[in-house]
């Protein structure tokens, strides 16, 4: 179905407001509510959704029933329950699932079934989650555009590379999916559905039997409703695995507890107008402009060093040349059936020179000492989360320029749903955290979140 078809079809709203995933957990924990009932009303949103927004690359009702039916009885024997018991959760479709389809969003990949749980998924069925399906990712969770649809209205793009997670969150479709981000591809979409993204410092969530892309780079993350959501979800996720070379063995935080609880003193937030800002939709300058007014005293501006504005480009260096030696035999065996963007982006790494990728995988120590800085003077650094609504059209998923930045410090990030265009679209603002302090900023996004809710009242 195009755009235009979708944008008539006759298909239900999205919801203003989904219930709580903190309490959907209580409910469930108790028995006030039981997990089939709870996915019967998913199952029945899909089902009415689905042909118009397309956010699901694989989706089988009975395995979802099963799962749940399971679950339920699982409670009733009076056996100890998991964090996430009951709750179902969407995958993006770059992280394997046994026995269930991953096809990396690409042609070559078609009907390709892993024989093992990616670590992720190996936590969520530890926690008693529900597998709701997999979620659609662009190709090989680059710039081509996979088939979904922004929820918000039908002709304007979801983002990328997680559109399918982001998309199905904000549609009510599911109340909790995974995606990943390289560049910008969890906070753009978050932005550009209207939905809370998080993603937490590089290194905190492994990534075996996730599609690799590039290793400096690659960074797991989650969609939910809400900050409270997405810390109970990713808390989940954190650890230590060896077959990833970037996470570490140390204790979880906990960023559940953290993101439910007061900030001892009222947060003071340190503004930015990143790269890119003066090419940005003028709405969305009015409307974070008005926002930073709103928050008087509790925000400050701080201007970002001039090293910043090469950011973007060696982050571009570093993807591209990763990219081209771990999607090399996608290039080999199948370069005719690549999207443009993705062709453009392996021939791009190809022709990287070892001097200049070493240089500017050096870039991130320098950024990084001049962000502790920053945060020293704030609990969170705050600016867009995209450059404006989501632009009309499912032939672009938009520009990362307010994202890489962030992704290439492997810095926590934050998308919060606070603005919105003149004509409903929904815009998102993004907070930074200090690497590792990923329970402060949680906290200081839920802070943040209610203060703007009780501000709209």
């Amino acid at each position: 179905m195009d755009a235009k078809a979708r944008q008539s079809a006759d298909s239900a709203p999205a919801p203003s407001k989904p219930p709580s995933v903190a309490l959907l957990r209580e409910r469930l924990a108790s028995g006030a509510l039981d997990a089939i009932t709870l996915v019967e009303g998913y199952i029945s949103r899909i089902e009415a959704r689905e042909p118009d927004v397309g956010a699901w690359a694989w989706f089988d009702p009975e395995f979802v029933r099963a799962q749940a039916r399971t679950m339920d009885a699982h409670r009733r024997a009076g056996r100890p329950l998991g964090r996430l018991h009951g709750l179902p959760v969407g995958l993006k479709d770059i992280i394997d699932t046994a026995r269930i389809p991953t096809t990396n969003g690409c042609a070559r990949d078609a009907g390709r079934v892993p024989l093992r749980d990616a670590f992720v998924v190996e936590r969520l069925k530890k926690e008693g989650a529900i597998i709701m399906g997999k979620t659609v990712a662009t190709e090989l969770a680059f710039m081509h555009p996979g088939k979904t649809a922004n929820p918000h209205d039908l002709a304007h793009t979801p983002g990328g590379s997680s559109q399918g997670s982001a998309a199905a969150v904000a549609d009510g479709m599911v109340p909790l999916a995974i995606g990943t981000q390289t560049g910008g591809s969890i906070i753009r979409p978050a932005s550009y559905c209207g939905v809370t993204g998080y993603k937490p410092t590089f290194g905190a969530i492994p990534r075996r039997g996730i599609l690799t892309q590039s290793p400096s780079l690659d960074t797991v993350g989650v969609f939910a409703s809400d900050p409270a959501g997405a810390a109970l979800l990713a808390e989940v996720l954190f650890g230590h695995d060896a077959d990833d070379a970037a996470t570490h063995p140390e204790p979880t935080p906990a960023l559940f507890a953290a993101a439910t609880s007061k900030p001892p003193l009222t947060p003071v937030l340190g503004y930015v107008r990143p790269p890119g800002w003066d090419g940005a939709d003028p709405q969305l300058r009015e409307a974070f402009n008005e926002l930073v007014e709103a928050l008087g005293d509790q925000a400050f501006e701080m201007p970002l060093p001039a090293l910043f504005d090469t950011a973007a480009e060696q982050h571009k260096l570093i993807n591209f040349a990763e990219m081209s030696y771990h999607y090399y035999p996608y290039w080999r065996d199948a370069a005719d059936q690549l999207g443009k963007a993705t062709r453009h982006a392996i021939e791009h790494g190809n022709a990287t020179l070892a001097r200049d990728y070493l240089s500017a995988r050096d870039m991130p120590k320098l950024l990084n000492a001049a962000l502790d800085q920053m945060l020293a003077r704030c609990d969170a650094i705050l600016c867009p989360a995209a450059t404006g609504p989501a632009p009309q059209g499912l032939e672009t998923t938009g520009d990362p320029i307010f994202n890489n930045l962030w992704t290439l410090c492997g810095t926590p990030c934050i998308s919060l749903p606070l603005l919105t265009s003149q004509e409903g679209l929904p815009m998102g603002v993004q907070l930074i955290g200090a690497r590792g302090n990923d329970a402060r900023l949680l906290r200081t996004a839920q802070w943040l979140f209610d203060w703007a809710d009780g501000a709209s009242q």
